[in-house]
């Protein structure tokens, strides 16, 4: 048989490669697995009962679009968050988690040809590998920006070359970022905003961290964009209750954008999306309308922060995260660090390396370790001091 060439330099998947590495050593003592950002905190526990009260709609298909009273009360949350009005019915699309989107999005927006060339993708790097798949399955021709300590861990794209800018269709950014824990302040979506206005592309910004924070609350692009007066068309926002409510397993997501943006996207999803199930539905209508649980949600969080900085705080480039509940730290070698670390004391880390590209004999990730602050208090700090303990002495 004969396969698209345009997956054929796809690198492996993080995880299997993380298996890869670690699953042929023993680990050095309990394992503790840190490497992956699946929340642990309690969802509310009032969605088991939605779940069972709706549970007879496991029967009926669902509609594609969401409910009106799901389209409805994410439009009132983002009126709540962000101040900005936003037309259920015709600026918003549900989604299965925010990936699915990221990746159609592009399918339904991204032109042939950009400036009588191939459209190119921007995408910082590190990024969530999701961005890439997306360029390639488009056949754009994804440019990948360094995110790194110089650039506060988000990618500069105004300081890219005029002619490259023309060519671009689509920028991905991540606020707060995976895996760095950075925010994009107004200032730097407003100039991001009138770049795109400038070289004609769209800007789809993942906001999934959005609500898990340091001190105050991360600025959103829609809201930028409403301030600035930008085309509604400019910019896409992803959003999921995944990190917001602990509520991975839901698959619960939006985006939101203009109008012409989500007819294109509602009408590929009519044919490639799989519609979220109707109890499913009813549960996420709730829990966008909560914002009890996300306040201690937020609580834990920053408790972990103050424990991170406890234990790391004097550690040679320790940069405390702004947002998000990952640890970005600095090694000599990500993957070295990860099998000792591994080896050494049963913690398991993902190396930065695994969450970037190599770009001219460059990876920036490279001399990095991502570890997620996921896992209850006492099990983060005992996971924390063995690998102080292993890594920075």
């Amino acid at each position: 048989m004969t396969f698209p060439k345009r997956f054929s330099n796809l690198p492996e998947y993080a995880f299997p490669r993380l298996r890869r590495l670690l699953d042929c050593h023993g680990p050095g003592g309990a394992p503790l697995r840190m490497s992956i950002g699946e929340p642990q905190h309690a969802f509310p526990p009032w969605v088991a009962g939605i779940i069972a009260e709706h549970a007879q709609e496991f029967g009926k298909y669902p509609p594609n679009d969401g409910t009106p009273e799901l389209l409805s009360a994410i439009s009132d949350w983002i009126a709540r968050r962000y101040r900005v009005i936003v037309e259920p019915d015709s600026r918003i699309s549900v989604l299965n988690g925010t990936r699915e989107g990221l990746f159609n999005a592009a399918l339904a927006l991204c032109p042939e040809e950009k400036a009588g060339h191939r459209p190119v993708v921007l995408t910082p790097n590190p990024f969530y590998q999701v961005y890439s798949v997306a360029a390639l399955a488009v056949a754009a021709d994804p440019v990948y920006v360094p995110a790194t300590a110089e650039t506060g861990f988000l990618p500069d794209y105004g300081a890219l070359a005029p002619d490259l800018l023309d060519r671009v269709a689509i920028a991905y950014l991540c606020s707060p970022s995976n895996p760095q824990g950075a925010v994009a302040d107004k200032g730097y979506w407003a100039d991001l905003l009138r770049l795109a206005e400038k070289h004609d592309f769209q800007v789809f910004a993942d906001e999934c961290y959005s609500e898990v924070y340091r001190d105050d609350p991360p600025a959103g692009a829609l809201e930028v964009a409403d301030e600035i007066g930008a085309d509604p068309e400019r910019v896409l926002v992803f959003h999921s209750l995944s990190k917001r409510s602990n509520l991975p397993g839901l698959r619960s997501g939006f985006c939101a954008g203009g109008p012409q943006s989500m007819s294109r996207i509602r009408q590929l999803r009519a044919y490639a999306g799989a519609p979220m199930p109707l109890p499913l539905q009813r549960v996420a209508e709730k829990v966008w309308a909560d914002e009890a649980h996300v306040e201690e949600n937020r609580r834990l969080y920053r408790r972990k922060y103050e424990i991170a900085d406890e234990i790391l705080g004097d550690v040679p480039g320790y940069r405390p995260p702004e947002a998000g509940f990952f640890l970005w730290l600095p090694v000599e070698d990500g993957e070295a660090a990860a099998l000792e670390t591994w080896r050494m004391t049963g913690v398991r880390v993902l190396p930065g390396a695994y969450l970037s590209r190599e770009v001219a004999g460059e990876n920036p990730g490279k001399g990095y370790i991502r570890v997620a602050m996921v896992a209850p208090e006492q099990e983060l700090r005992h996971g924390l001091t063995r690998l102080r303990g292993c890594l920075f002495g």
